[in-house]
């Protein structure tokens, strides 16, 4: 076909500018900043602009005079001397502050960062009472891992919390990740920490994020717990075994909480080590062996299958893995690359820890052990019946003969 050379020219992967994923804010009663605006409006001919700020500033009036919410003719009545006043005699496009979303070529007229959140996270209230949410909103969080962590991340700012995240992950989106983590097609080989600030700034343009695009390593592993400022809670979910027992060192000498969370089929499973009221906790609670522990310290590079091995036998117990999680197990380099996960189990978790860092940021009890969450349990009839119980330990006894096969059989090639 005589245009098929010009087409496939003309498919080439675009050479897209390298765009920073952060919001830029202009305050347009300053004149340097409608400079500013003005330029980046020369510069940008198709960028979308958004102005609803009189809406935001009318639910926030609402919150105020909330007995005005059913009565629509005083609302519109009294709302304009309101407007007025906040708009302090100034034009409205004056008011606020005007926000450009480079990554979408986008400009918001957004409410200023106490009256946005105020707004924002209105519906919490009662469920989670002011004096909770100034509390966790004020808090340093860092995350290890943005697959299940970027449910944990979403979850976290969703309920307005942690409003300084460190985000640390060396990869890139594939399209297998999307079945677990909120990304999209356009998204694919975009690092997981970009995507996952774009997704949160989204939410929260006021966020304050510190990003660590080569994960989390020897090297900056300090810098990710100090800050500043030092983190109040660290989540763990990454895969490297030796970057989770460095994270627990560090934890444990700064007094900081860890919470990890743990894919199990349909299901889930939350360890949380309080290393802020007991620096005597041991890692995993125990349950890292230290014959492992001292080699992991001694810089051995441990073989996959002692790592899976450490994982699945000590650090989550086999007695706990769902029956279809066993078999694919048995199934990894055969028919299936590596373990599977499931979108819903991410989702799941996500919400899970970012509850447990709630209350553990305000001071409320909390576990601090693990928390298995068995949705087959809940929704499977008679899945706790003794008979279905014991027909599952007699499963997980023949997996794991089988699993100690397949270990054999590797360590022998």
């Amino acid at each position: 076909m005589k245009y098929s050379s010009d087409l496939v020219s003309r498919l080439r992967p675009s050479a897209e500018a390298p765009r920073e994923p952060k919001p830029q804010f202009f305050n347009l009663s300053r004149d340097d900043d409608q400079t500013r605006l003005s330029q980046l409006l020369d510069e940008n001919p198709h960028l979308m602009v958004i102005d609803r700020y009189e809406q935001q500033l009318k639910e926030l009036f609402i919150l105020q005079y909330p007995s005005l919410y059913q009565d629509k003719v005083r609302l519109e009545t009294e709302f304009a001397p309101y407007r007025e006043a906040h708009d302090g005699g100034k034009e409205p496009w004056r008011a606020g502050l005007w926000t450009y979303l480079p990554w979408r070529d986008t400009l918001l007229h957004l409410l200023p960062d106490e009256e946005f959140q105020h707004v924002r996270t209105a519906r919490n209230r009662n469920l989670i009472p002011p004096d909770e949410q100034e509390k966790y909103y004020h808090s340093t969080v860092g995350i290890a891992g943005l697959s299940v962590g970027n449910s944990v991340a979403l979850a976290l700012v969703l309920m307005g919390g942690a409003k300084r995240l460190r985000l640390a992950d060396h990869d890139t989106l594939e399209l297998t990740n999307l079945n677990r983590i909120r990304g999209s097609i356009a998204d694919l080989t975009k690092p997981k920490v970009s995507m996952t600030a774009q997704q949160i700034y989204e939410l929260d343009p006021y966020a304050n994020l510190t990003l660590f695009t080569d994960g989390l390593t020897a090297e900056n592993i300090e810098r990710f717990f100090d800050g500043p400022p030092q983190l109040n809670v660290v989540i763990d979910e990454i895969d490297n075994l030796g970057m989770k027992l460095r994270i627990r060192e560090e934890a444990k000498k700064r007094r900081i909480p860890v919470v990890m969370a743990t894919d199990n089929g349909d299901s889930g499973l939350i360890d949380i080590e309080r290393y802020d009221l007991d620096p005597s906790t041991k890692p995993f609670h125990g349950r890292l062996p230290e014959e492992i522990a001292a080699r992991i310290r001694a810089g051995e590079k441990l073989p996959l299958p002692v790592v899976g091995q450490t994982i699945g036998e000590h650090l989550v117990g086999w007695e706990i893995v769902e029956p279809r999680m066993q078999a694919s197990l048995l199934e990894i380099g055969k028919t299936i690359p590596t373990w599977p996960q499931l979108g819903g189990a991410a989702l799941l978790n996500g919400v899970a820890v970012a509850v447990a860092v709630r209350k553990i940021l305000t001071g409320q009890p909390v576990t601090d052990q693990r928390a298995i969450l068995s949705l087959a349990s809940v929704l499977i009839p008679n899945y706790d019946s003794p008979e279905r119980v014991e027909a599952r330990r007699k499963q997980t006894e023949a997996f794991i003969t089988q699993f100690h096969g397949a270990l054999r059989r590797v360590r022998g090639q």
